[in-house]
Formats: structure tokens, C-alpha cells, sequence
């Protein structure tokens, strides 16, 4: 059954949030609802025939019960009336599969919050209008909201940049660049057989296959556009530099022999009338020291970088570090906690796809060490 709509900051009572999956986001959104004086973590869903039964607070490492077992059955989380999900499943590789379950879970009446496929942060000019339109049906059917987001593609170049736009007077140009160590990036997946790490050059991994990168990153230009309200050129540009490792290097995901791809430099541009004007850009290590002629983190191994150029030239670089990991654990935590935070918000949504635009302002309500 539909849920009745709450208010986006203050609900009367704590949501109902079932946790889809105790990998490396859903862990943190186990520990990130726990937290929430809001919600309620009332389910957690496994793929793994033996998590099932343990308990959500042991699997998310908190050292602590939580009183929710884990359970690989859909049917029994939905039967918990969650107010909402959060889908932190692998998504990479199975993008339409996935597609399909998110939309199954709205129009069951259940709102979603995701972190993939990352095509529907923004899919208008991606996917089919009418796959679109059918999303939006599921959710006016269930009377529930889908809203896929993290940090990148997320908050790190959709919100933070739009927000720093807002003291333009002029924008000719506006970059959102990832520049990050990917070397404790455990997602052996997406290291090997997306990005190519550790393979030979010659081979084309299905990340660099034309068109590829429009589909996964498109989404982040075309939600900027939209936000500064123009209309970009067809097709979006792509370009990819794949680099040798100089040195036999060692990662948490794949070993990589002095030769084979050790990094990648990409970006999507936007254009208006045949000029650049909105380019996603992702810098791509597996060693630190290597590539020193690319752009580099101020600070740190890794951080995002927003550059507005025009009246007045603006950068803003967000670099994060968690207490008990590098930027890539953090990287995690931040990606579950832009979802977790936005339930309420999502909750009270209109029904259907909700893009980062249909948002309110969305904060750490709650959060503030003391206060709960």
C-alpha cells in the first residue's frame, strides 16, 4: 500500500528503512541509519546465503547487535511496510536488471533511495522516454519516489557545483573533476573488468567502448545543464588517455604488472551551440606518485574538484578522510550517508523518479554529536 506522505525534515515518528545489501556502501548505511534519530532500520537484505540470519549490527562491523537479522527473501522486507529502502547493491553490471528491481520495489509502494545504476541520477537524453515515463508510472502506481545519488555521480557534481554557481554573473565554463588513488578501492568488478586495470592496453574493457562513458557520466553534464538551463549539443564528447603502470604495483582489487594499465584520464563534455561549456572529468590512479603531469589533490589521495570559470573564476576542492580509513573507505561512507540523509526528504517527494533538482536542502538534521 501507498505510504502517506511525511514532511521532508521532521517526521512524526522515525521511518521504517530496510538496508539492500552489506557490502562496502551498504555497511555504512547500516551504521548511517542506526544513527539517524529519524529511522528505524527494520530489515537489511543480503545476497549472501551466509549473512542470512546474522545480525545487521555484526555485519555492518559496528562491534554491537542491532536486533535485525538479515535475510536474502524480499518478500519478508516487504512485508515489514519499510517506508523506505536503501539500495546500496552492486549496479555496474547489471544496469536494466537493476532498473527493473528498483522499479518493482516503488511500485510495490516502497520509496527508494540508491546509489546505482547511475544513469537515473539524470536520465533524460539517455535512456528511452518511454522507460523513463514507465519509471514514473511504477511510482504514481505504488505512490512512492526512486532517488539514485552519492557523491560522483552525486552530490560532488550535481549540488556542490550548482550551488557555487549561484555567485556567478558570468559562466563560460563549468568542470567537476574526480581526482583519486584508486588503489585501496576495493571493487575488484569494477577495477578489473570495467576500468581495465592491470590488463594490457591493447584490450578495450566495456568502460571505453563509444558511448559508454555518455551512458554512466552523461547523466552528471546533462543534470548540470538542465540546472543552468540549457540545452547541450548531441552527441556529448568523450576522450579517454589509458596509461602504463611504470612499476609493478599492488592494489586491493588487482594486481597490476609494470606495463598494463596502471591509469586513466577521462572526460565527457557538453557543449551549446559548439561550444564547451560543462565537462565531467575523472583522474584515475593506482599509485599515487604516478601521472605528476595530471591534476592532483591539493591535499590528501584523493578529492573533487569544482571549477566555475567566467565572472567571477571560482575552484572549490572537497577532499574527505574517514577516523578508521583513507578516502576511499570515506569515499563509502559519504555515498551512503548523501542517501541516508535524503530519506525524509525522498519520503515526502512527489511519486516517481526524483532528481537531485526536485530536492530540498538537505543537511545532517539530527546529527550533531550531543543533540540526538
Amino acid at each position: 500500500m501507498p505510504h502517506a506522505p511525511r514532511g521532508p525534515q521532521s517526521p512524526e515518528k522515525p521511518l521504517r528503512v530496510v538496508v539492500w545489501s552489506t557490502g562496502t556502501v551498504g555497511r555504512h548505511a547500516i551504521a548511517g541509519v542506526d544513527a539517524h534519530p529519524d529511522l528505524e532500520l527494520v530489515g537489511v537484505w543480503t545476497s549472501t546465503p551466509a549473512k542470512a540470519g546474522q545480525d545487521a549490527g555484526e555485519l555492518a562491523g559496528l562491534g554491537r547487535t542491532l536486533g535485525v537479522a538479515a535475510t536474502t527473501s524480499r518478500d519478508e522486507l516487504l512485508a515489514l511496510a519499510p517506508d523506505c529502502v536503501v539500495h546500496a547493491a552492486m549496479t555496474d553490471d547489471r544496469v536494466f536488471e537493476a532498473i527493473e528491481d528498483l522499479t518493482g520495489l516503488i511500485r510495490d509502494g516502497v520509496n527508494v533511495v540508491s546509489s546505482g545504476p547511475v544513469i537515473l541520477v539524470h536520465p533524460q537524453g539517455t535512456l528511452p522516454d518511454e522507460m523513463i515515463s514507465g519509471i514514473h508510472e511504477a511510482g504514481r502506481e505504488g505512490g512512492a519516489s526512486l532517488h539514485v545519488n552519492g557523491i560522483d555521480p552525486g552530490f560532488a557534481n550535481d549540488v556542490l557545483p550548482l550551488a557555487m554557481t549561484s555567485l556567478s554573473q558570468r559562466i563560460d565554463h563549468l568542470r567537476v573533476s574526480e581526482i583519486a588513488d584508486y588503489s585501496t578501492y576495493f571493487q575488484p568488478v569494477v577495477m578489473k573488468d570495467l576500468f581495465g586495470f592491470g590488463g594490457s592496453l591493447e584490450d578495450k574493457p566495456f568502460l571505453w567502448e563509444p558511448g559508454v562513458l555518455s551512458t554512466a557520466w552523461g547523466p552528471v553534464v546533462r543534470v548540470l545543464a538542465a540546472g543552468l538551463g540549457v540545452t547541450l549539443d548531441e552527441p556529448l564528447v568523450e576522450h579517454v588517455e589509458r596509461r602504463p603502470a611504470v612499476k609493478d604495483t599492488k592494489t586491493v582489487s588487482v594486481d597490476i604488472a609494470e606495463g598494463t594499465q596502471g591509469s586513466v584520464r577521462f572526460t565527457v563534455t557538453g557543449s551549446v551551440d559548439g561550444v564547451p561549456r560543462i565537462t565531467l572529468e575523472h583522474v584515475t590512479r593506482t599509485d599515487a606518485e604516478s601521472d605528476p603531469d595530471w591534476p592532483t589533490p591539493a591535499t590528501g589521495d584523493g578529492c573533487y574538484r569544482i571549477e566555475v570559470t567566467g565572472e567571477p573564476s571560482m575552484t572549490v576542492e572537497f577532499s574527505h578522510h574517514g577516523e578508521h580509513g583513507d578516502h576511499n573507505v570515506s569515499g563509502m561512507i559519504v555515498t551512503a550517508q548523501r542517501l541516508v540523509n535524503a530519506i525524509p526528504a525522498v519520503v515526502a517527494a512527489a511519486p516517481g523518479l526524483v532528481s537531485p533538482l526536485d530536492l530540498p536542502l538537505i543537511t545532517g538534521r539530527g546529527l550533531v554529536t550531543g543533540t540526538n
